[in-house]
């Protein structure tokens, strides 16, 4: 299939992801989620005020790996000197990263294979999860682009073509140095890495790209260690912290019963569950048809072949078995290799037609196997690969083939309009849904009311507690304190120091958080408090002013 018809494409298609991904970070926000991008945000304002402790004595709030990802929140400190203290300006660090993955898509592959690009580009921007991430302060999508870079650095440095090996080695020691500052998980990519490095001084190539990347790399690596002896005086202070979380969970570690369904059926339910089925089949499809694809194509199966091994079968402790955690989140940094080798699987299908069966059976069985609402886009994106092999075995006429079929232009636009309006759909059906933690109607409320010197005490539920810092950019008012519902009858009365009932109807009803954070319905709350005078409410946040 020749590039030069479809160099439109990928543009169409970075264009689309884009906006759409914007429109989910602005219509589908729900401020923080948790704790963890509260502490990053926490951990923001103090670099930005000058404040941050780099190496924290074990016992401390802040001895957690968390703290020691620096390039998660080091922007958003950045963000937060430029643009002040906002949840907007505290959540676009993962946006641009989201955006960031994308466009190395589109630049790896614009020309060379338009639609590789414009499928990996909607594979990975369309997936629910990763616009999920996009709207936290987590570290997952901005491991993703760090990654998503690294890999591409030493795909194009160690081209034949490429004229400036040395600087596209120092680069990819560079990417790799500050993925490692955004999650120790850039670690999956280690074997696929090491591999390379054998085989090309097997082969004795591409040595300037080597000897520049494990320069600077190494020289990266030494002043990073030497930073910690100075702090902490410890040298491997960050790996102590990472084994002490890994000494906590070992108490509660899986039974072996629980370890071998974790390596065997598990990642794979994970993975069709939380919607990458289609992107499973198209890597099949193209690692089936390896011997026919590019080299391009054979290295990104490769690196998502053993990355997704290291994930499914590797441990996150060096003293025992520890198997990765079975959460969505957990998968972002193997999502670039695995779009895009099944870019190159749905490339081979727009130029040929074949494996449609392949890929309508399989994503009819995934709907099948769920039963659950992405059962529906399983399901559309099946009936249309069924449709596509179907009309390739019937007659419609030589003609018509020629000017429709794999191989055209509309054959390959219409394969990737069906991919992204199918895959849109879910992403798009959250973007309407009312929100589930009411923080922008929480906000609004704690602005207008809870601001005046009469301060006082707010009793508020455990979930939404720890977020009003940031309400406040970090600067609460002298005298108005917050507390837990269950903290009232413990509190000292002082007259004239008001009292007051915050309830979030959307945080109290989530059923993401019941029962293990909420345990009492708004209703079981009120009851209570009988003696409240309702002060102010806003789209199901009401603030309530307790009488004596």
């Amino acid at each position: 299939m020749s590039a030069s018809p479809f160099r439109l494409l990928p543009h169409f298609t970075l264009v689309f992801v884009g906006l759409f991904t914007i429109a989910f970070f602005l219509f589908a926000h729900e401020g923080l989620y948790d704790y963890d991008d509260y502490n990053y945000a926490r951990y923001a304002h103090q670099l930005a005020t000058g404040t941050f402790d780099l190496a924290p004595n074990p016992g401390h709030l802040d001895y957690t790996p968390l703290h020691q990802r620096l390039m998660v929140f080091g922007p958003v400190a950045l963000f937060y000197k430029l643009l002040g203290i906002r949840i907007f300006t505290t959540t676009i660090w993962p946006l641009l990263c989201t955006l960031g993955t994308s466009l190395i898509f589109y630049l790896l592959y614009r020309q060379r294979a338009p639609v590789v690009a414009s499928a990996a580009m909607l594979l990975l921007g369309l997936h629910y999860f990763t616009l999920n991430l996009s709207i936290y302060l987590y570290p997952d999508n901005v491991l993703m682009f760090f990654a998503a870079g690294s890999a591409a650095a030493l795909l194009h440095g160690r081209r034949a073509t490429q004229g400036q090996p040395v600087w596209w080695g120092v680069g990819f020691a560079l990417l790799n140095f500050v993925a490692l500052l955004s999650k120790e998980t850039i670690v999956y990519y280690l074997p696929f890495y090491l591999g390379v490095l054998l085989l090309d001084v097997w082969h004795r190539r591409h040595g300037k790209f080597w000897l520049a990347a494990l320069s600077i790399g190494g020289v990266l690596l030494v002043s990073y260690l030497f930073v910690y002896q100075v702090a902490a005086n410890d040298v491997l202070y960050r790996f102590r912290v990472i084994e002490s979380v890994n000494e906590v969970r070992k108490i509660g570690n899986t039974s072996t019963g629980d370890i071998v369904a974790r390596i065997t059926y598990m990642p794979l339910q994970l993975l069709v569950g939380t919607g990458l089925g289609v992107v499973l089949l198209l890597v099949i499809v193209a690692a089936i048809k390896s011997n026919k694809l590019s080299s391009d194509a054979r290295f990104w199966l490769a690196l998502a072949g053993s990355s997704l091994a290291f994930y499914w079968l590797g441990s996150t402790s060096l003293s025992y078995y520890n198997p990765n955690s079975l959460l969505p989140r957990m998968l972002t940094p193997l999502l670039p290799p695995l779009c895009l080798a099944a870019g190159f699987g749905l490339d081979y299908f727009a130029r040929t037609g074949r494996s449609g069966w392949l890929l309508a059976l399989g994503l009819l069985g995934c709907a099948a196997w769920l039963r659950s609402s992405i059962s529906i886009v399983y399901g559309l994106l099946g009936g249309f690969f069924a449709l596509a092999a179907v009309l390739r075995f019937v007659s419609v006429g030589r003609k018509k083939i020629e000017r429709y079929g794999p191989g055209t232009v509309i054959f390959a636009s219409a394969t990737l309009v069906a991919l992204g309006l199918i895959m849109a759909l879910r992403p798009a059906y959250f973007m309407t849904k009312p929100s589930n933690s009411g923080y922008f109607a929480q906000q609004r409320i704690i602005h207008q009311e809870l601001r005046g010197p009469a301060g006082g005490v707010v009793l508020m539920d455990n979930f939404s507690l720890h977020k009003c810092e940031i309400m406040y950019g970090f600067q609460v008012p002298n005298g108005l304190r917050f507390h837990p519902y269950t903290a009232y009858d413990t509190l000292r009365k002082v007259p004239g120091r008001p009292i007051w009932l915050l309830i979030n109807r959307p945080v109290l009803s989530n059923d993401e958080l019941i029962p293990q954070v909420i345990n009492e319905s708004a209703e079981q709350v009120l009851t209570r408090f009988p003696r409240r005078k309702l002060h102010a409410q806003d789209n199901g946040v009401e603030l309530y002013l307790l009488q004596d």
